[in-house]
């Protein structure tokens, strides 16, 4: 047995902190011998392996790390925003990669093994863990999601260059008139940012209920409630669902409504949320393109059990605009389209009212809505 392994075990069965005094015990415990470097890179090696996120540690102190991806042992990936790159972090092996997946899914309360293959929890400081065990993935498969916690403004996010000039005064429009609107776009693209700087810019008067399966949303206003679903106990029982707590917000006096992200069947609880009085609402939804909403709504809704045709209405009285992000070649994200929901009498469809280039160029597109400001109206 190996001079690590014996008192790596050692440690554990312990319950010790990892640091050279304590390695140098258990070294000497195990009738091991080793000299000064060797036991400083033993110290490295084992405080990686067993304390925090390990070799990934340096990766989350960078303010700029938003998705950290770890496709087996020897592909550590990470975005900075500007798409996917490859750091030079290598695992010792695949072992040690399900070792400190292992743990960081243990240290929440969750299991990740043979009999629990793949495990989606959130851990400490609001990051997200996502872990899949072989034959379900040819490696094994980690994925650390980053908040960031600064609260980025519209006015900062103008300076970033994602949201156009004339794209910022129609989100203030959407904000200021009250427009129930949804923020779409592709994984990665920035919906979570946008929202959090679209709810900063709403009154301080009012009161934001926020509904999330994670907690990634921190919107720079002075009064929000924020509620998050609870999963299952290792008996099965005591799960809190989105559907769940959006049913309670009504009870809840909210100005404004919330969703983090729509998924499920709590789509048709968001809507008929919205459509009791609660103006002024959002979440967020994953789609492909503005016009992909409708259909992205229509699958979701018929997980809880409506009709086509009933989605149609509700959506019709309730989503006032859709704001959809996307991400340019080069990986920059930036808000391409904004469009207007326009209930016509052949079907319901999303019509694009501005739309923007990456390099921040606008088109506007006249509806039989527009007004002279730019951005969606009410119907």
């Amino acid at each position: 047995m190996s001079v690590a392994a014996d008192v790596r075990r050692s440690l554990l069965h312990d319950a010790r902190a990892v640091d050279a005094v304590s390695v140098r015990d258990r070294v000497h415990a195990t009738r091991h011998v080793v000299d000064d470097v060797a036991l400083q890179r033993l110290t490295s090696s084992l405080s990686a392996d067993l304390q925090g996120f390990g070799q990934l540690e340096p990766l989350l102190a960078d303010p700029a790390v938003t998705d950290i991806t770890v496709n087996g042992s020897a592909e550590v990936w990470i975005d900075r925003g500007f798409g996917m790159q490859l750091t030079e972090i290598r695992f010792v092996d695949d072992a040690a990669v399900r070792r400190l997946a292992q743990r960081l899914a243990s240290s929440v309360g969750r299991r990740f093994d043979d009999a629990a293959p793949f495990v989606d929890a959130p851990l400490a400081h609001g990051v997200r863990l996502h872990a899949m065990l072989p034959p379900l993935t040819d490696r094994i498969s980690l994925v650390l999601r980053v908040p960031r916690h600064r609260s980025w403004t519209l006015s900062d996010l103008g300076g970033a260059g994602m949201v156009a000039p004339d794209l910022e005064s129609a989100l203030r429009d959407l904000i200021d008139g009250r427009r129930t609107f949804l923020v779409t776009g592709g994984t990665g693209s920035g919906k979570t940012t946008l929202l959090n700087a679209l709810l900063g810019a709403v009154s301080a008067e009012e009161r934001l209920v926020v509904v999330e399966d994670t907690r990634e949303l921190a919107p720079r206003h002075p009064h929000v409630v924020l509620l998050q679903t609870r999963p299952p106990n290792i008996e099965g029982a005591g799960a809190v669902s989105l559907q769940d707590l959006v049913r309670q917000t009504l009870r809840m006096r909210p100005d404004r409504l919330v969703i983090g992200e729509v998924r499920g069947p709590e789509v048709v609880d968001l809507l008929t949320a919205f459509n009791t009085g609660h103006d002024g609402g959002c979440g967020t939804v994953h789609a492909n393109s503005a016009d992909a909403v409708i259909p992205r709504l229509e699958a979701l809704a018929a997980l809880g059990g409506l009709r086509r045709d009933a989605l149609h209405r509700l959506v019709a009285a309730a989503i006032d605009a859709v704001v959809h992000l996307q991400r340019a070649e080069d990986g920059r994200r930036y808000v391409s389209t904004i469009a207007e929901v326009v209930d016509a009498t052949d079907a319901l469809r999303v019509e694009a009212r501005l739309t923007a280039s990456p390099d921040g160029v606008v088109i506007h597109h006249d509806g039989p809505n527009a007004s002279h400001r730019p951005g969606p109206c009410r119907r």
